[in-house]
């Protein structure tokens, strides 16, 4: 592929406008608002590829913000989702796939004693948050700036900010609303602190352990900067709930099965006491899962806390996880996107120091961030405000241009399906566009 080609984007455009006439701001999710140059239309994808409606071709480190570790379209995957379903798609009951799943994941996941199925992320963090006050009947959560638990009100709060000054002391952070439509009370409901500050989260919590049910916490915090925890943080956290009866919740949306097999828990030896598992588990299918220690699952088995939903454990859902843990239990995938991650990782910080525009890259390989700061660490939220998005944008806009594909905001993904070659690809690519910049 020519590295100097690019794109158009013509029939994109025109369905967009059209799109914008029916499906508020002509998307179906906040973030997919911000595409390259515009919201564009998909026709095809396979393995590491994906082709718009106008022929154009991508290197995709996208892969639909996380999902799909095997890559676009694995067979294997798609045979268990029509064989499975040709048998029924939702029976409002059990069904032995179900089982086998669940025993499955209780094998797997170092916290998972006790298991439900939901269909995303958010309905899974509601759960878990809904658990920890039942089971402590404490009515407060603590979580951290610039974490991502989902978009329903409780938790829509803190996850940005336009800067530093909005987001308020270090030591006493304002409740900076996500979105209009906010009640008052749901802020009431949470206490704030910046991230990977565990001296700062201690003197907090021995003040306010009385009314606190959980601390909420993404283990590698992925959705601004993908950043990992400093050494001693997550354990840190693991004695403060053990000392205060606190329940620790994992949010492994994007660790999970990522990482590790076992997710985040495993590959960092903190057991939390509630999880939550989605996206890669089955490689672009709607499924996810609240687990937990069977102390804070009971609650759910008892029907003393309610859970419930129409769609969940459906077997198209149920068929690709199983299948999607088929394939990563028996091939070398971690290994694999470990190695290939930081590969690519490597390989941007030395073609941005050579084009004079150094990056900076940090992430654990599976999953990276990539952006442009004077700063050589960013550990929290507020130390992420100094990326130069808009010299970002200019780079991302480069690659896409060149037929390389990946989220404005900055966040890497690797799949299986994904090559040496594809990396060095990408990295030409890279460096041809950091010189125009």
């Amino acid at each position: 592929m020519d590295i100097h080609m690019t794109f158009v984007y013509e029939k994109s455009k025109e369905l967009h406008e059209q799109a914008c006439q029916v499906l508020a701001g002509g998307v179906s999710s906040e973030f997919r608002r911000f595409g390259y140059p515009h919201p564009l239309f998909y026709d095809h994808a396979n393995g590491t590829k994906i082709v718009d409606v106008d022929g154009n071709e991508y290197l995709d480190f996208t892969l639909s913000q996380g999902p799909l570790i095997l890559g676009h379209s694995h067979p294997e995957v798609l045979e268990a989702v029509t064989r499975h379903s040709a048998t029924g798609q939702l029976y409002a009951g059990q069904h032995r796939l179900e089982l086998e799943l669940a025993e499955r994941i209780t094998r797997l996941i170092p916290c998972a004693e006790l298991l439900r199925f939901d269909l995303t992320g958010s309905e899974a963090d509601h759960a878990a948050l809904r658990v920890a006050r039942a089971v402590t009947g404490r009515p407060k959560f603590l979580r951290f700036e610039g974490h991502y638990h989902g978009w329903f009100d409780s938790v829509a709060m803190s996850i940005s900010a336009a800067s530093e000054e909005a987001l308020g002391p270090r030591e006493h952070p304002h409740i900076v609303p996500w979105s209009d439509g906010l009640p008052d009370q749901f802020a009431d409901q949470c206490h704030v602190l910046p991230w990977n500050d565990l001296e700062l989260a201690e003197k907090f919590v021995r003040e306010h352990h009385e009314e606190l049910a959980a601390i909420i916490t993404e283990p590698v915090m992925c959705n601004n900067g993908c950043i990992p925890p400093q050494p001693g943080f997550l354990e840190g956290l693991r004695a403060l709930c053990d000392q205060y009866g606190i329940v620790l919740i994992f949010d492994e949306v994007i660790t999970g099965f990522r990482l590790s097999i076992g997710g985040a828990q495993e590959y960092f030896g903190v057991t939390p006491d509630l999880a939550i598992f989605g996206k890669a588990m089955a490689n672009g299918y709607p499924i996810s899962v609240v687990t937990g220690r069977r102390k804070f699952m009971q609650p759910i088995a008892d029907g003393k806390v309610i859970h419930a939903g129409t769609m969940n454990s459906n077997i198209p859902g149920i068929a690709a996880a199983t299948a999607t843990l088929d394939v990563l239990q028996r091939e070398n995938v971690h290994e694999h996107i470990r190695e290939l991650g930081l590969k690519l990782m490597a390989g941007l910080r030395e073609v941005s120091d050579k084009a004079g525009h150094p990056m900076l890259i940090q992430g654990l390989g599976p999953m990276f961030h990539a952006g442009f700061t004077s700063l050589s660490e960013v550990r929290d939220l507020r130390e992420s405000l100094s990326y130069d998005k808009a010299k970002y944008g200019k780079f991302v806009a480069g690659m896409h241009d060149r037929g390389v594909r990946v989220i404005g905001r900055g966040l890497w993904y690797i799949s299986a399906a994904h090559t040496a070659g594809e990396v060095d690809h990408c990295l030409a690519i890279a460096g041809d566009v950091l010189k125009t910049l």
